[in-house]
């Protein structure tokens, strides 16, 4: 099995009330090769939501308690990305799974680059805090 974001499958949980829909992930979905996610919405966060972004790292500094998740309007919602991180994580290790597909950018789900914190639609290396305990605990990570 591979955990794959929600939104992947054309489910509307992004941020914004959105989807992004992928057809090799859908595809995977339909074969019964995929679990579908959405770490902010298993951490409690409603759809639609405020934007949020990391400050002061990524995902890795996030837990470990080094770097914050805010929203656009400057609330810390890091508890949340932590409680969605470990429920995908634990959803991941119930399905045996060793891989993720990730959507790109998120501050739960990028891999390789994430939004800068500053909510200008700028790019900086890391990861989200999703793909980030994902990758510490084995499973590898791509994004799309």
């Amino acid at each position: 099995m591979i955990i794959v974001s929600a939104c992947l499958c054309g489910e509307f949980c992004r941020y914004d009330g959105g989807a992004k829909p992928d057809e090799e992930v859908i595809n995977l979905l339909r074969e019964g090769r995929a679990v579908p996610v959405c770490p902010e919405q298993l951490g409690g966060l409603s759809t639609p939501r405020s934007p949020s972004e990391i400050v002061g790292g990524d995902g890795t500094d996030v837990i470990l308690g080094k770097a914050k998740v805010l929203s656009k309007e400057g609330a810390d919602v890091t508890g949340a990305f932590l409680k969605g991180a470990k429920a995908v994580l634990k959803i991941a290790e119930n399905h045996g799974a060793k891989k993720a597909i990730l959507k790109a950018g998120s501050p739960s789900c990028g891999k390789g680059l994430v939004y800068d914190g500053s909510f200008s639609g700028r790019l900086k290396p890391g990861d989200g805090v999703t793909a980030a305990l994902l990758c510490q605990n084995g499973i590898k990570v791509t994004a799309k």
